[in-house]
């Protein structure tokens, strides 16, 4: 719980170098270096450096192979990096035969991502939800914490003091789980009772990739002033405000929480509760930030957890964001073409207006 806690509330920047598998293509590659180079800087890292294994398989024991170990541990050393991040997830014992042949700590992506919801949680739900997904991400990796004390005692007829310090811990954690868990369904109950009393209006939910416009939309939408902020994750709690259509029907818009590619599954699903209000709505609004050179991987990833999270498909309309950042009014044509339907952010509100009439009408 400590090495999270270290990387969402560093005391002083934490220098850190990315490391990335090739695997891809490589202006792919490149993009979801640069998106975790956002995701470390968002946690409070200072980003060194970006080294690359562009060739091989994924190596068993140490994820790269053992030449590229080498260069991140002499980049490292020459850096006086002490915090090395991989894109991608790692297991538990690949993340402790790095940490001994690099010196330094091991992050993976999931829990860089853990670390920044740990950061940004604010509500008791929001914390319950995060400390829920940390300590699950946690518990397979308890193992090996104290090897060093196996050898002190133990043998025919007594238990050697690291079994059982590891045994402790294990019950710990898991009597921990059972609690938040236990927390969490109480929120969940108060959430179901509010989602019943709303279910005679019209309900939409904004979702989208992180950092695309959610919550700027909900604002117009709404005359709310929720917090909006360019940078990763600044939305974890779902907010719903009323909204009223040209034919005075009421319309509830919920602001959500936003995706990212590789969410942890550990995430999504402590977030439950928080998603519900996406799972329950009559229309969905799939904001997509289109001056992303990979808004069409984005929409992917979206898609991919709302396909987890939906009991059955729900209407869904998309709108393009940022238009006035693409440069060519080629593109932003191209993006008509491509996408008949989708609706421009600059008519955000006559937009949705008509949007949200028509499937209040075919909904009646």
């Amino acid at each position: 719980m400590k090495r999270l806690h270290e990387v969402a509330n560093p005391k002083q920047p934490e220098r850190a170098v990315l490391v990335g598998h090739g695997a891809r293509d490589g202006a792919h590659l490149a993009r979801s270096m640069e998106e975790l180079a956002n995701l470390a800087d968002t946690a409070g890292a200072r980003v060194l450096m970006r080294i690359v294994q562009r060739r091989g398989s994924i190596h068993p024991a140490t994820f790269i192979g053992r030449g590229k170990v080498a260069e991140v541990k002499a980049a490292a050393e020459e850096r006086d990096a002490d915090l090395a991040i991989f894109d991608d997830d790692l297991s538990p014992a690949q993340v402790r035969n790095l940490e001994k042949e690099l010196g330094i700590k091991v992050v993976d992506r999931s829990e860089l991502i853990l670390a920044i919801f740990a950061r940004r949680a604010r509500t008791r739900e929001s914390r319950l939800q995060v400390e829920l997904a940390q300590l699950e991400y946690m518990m397979p990796r308890l193992t090996g914490l104290w090897k060093h004390l196996e050898r002190q005692a133990g043998g025919i007829g007594t238990r050697g003091p690291g079994e059982t310090q590891l045994e402790t811990d294990r019950r710990i954690v898991r009597e921990r789980i059972a609690r938040l868990k236990h927390a969490l369904e109480a929120v969940e109950r108060e959430r179901e009772t509010q989602r019943r009393r709303r279910r005679r209006e019209f309900r939409a939910a904004i979702v989208g990739y992180t950092n695309a416009g959610k919550s700027t939309l909900f604002n117009a939408l709404t005359r709310s002033e929720v917090f909006v902020e360019d940078l990763l994750f600044a939305t974890l709690d779902a907010t719903t405000r009323q909204m009223v259509s040209p034919e005075r029907r009421v319309v509830l818009v919920t602001d959500t929480v936003g995706f990212i590619r590789k969410l942890p599954h550990h995430l999504v699903a402590s977030f439950h509760s928080t998603l519900a209000e996406a799972v329950e709505a009559d229309l969905l609004l799939h904001v997509v930030d289109a001056s992303a050179p990979d808004f069409r991987r984005q929409m992917g990833a979206v898609e991919d957890v709302l396909e987890k999270i939906l009991d059955r498909p729900r209407p869904t309309t998309l709108v393009f964001n940022k238009c006035d950042r693409l440069g060519e009014a080629e593109a932003a044509a191209g993006l008509r073409v491509e996408f008949p339907e989708a609706l421009r952010a600059f008519l955000w509100r006559e937009a949705f207006d008509r949007a949200a009439s028509g499937a209040a009408r075919a909904a009646s």
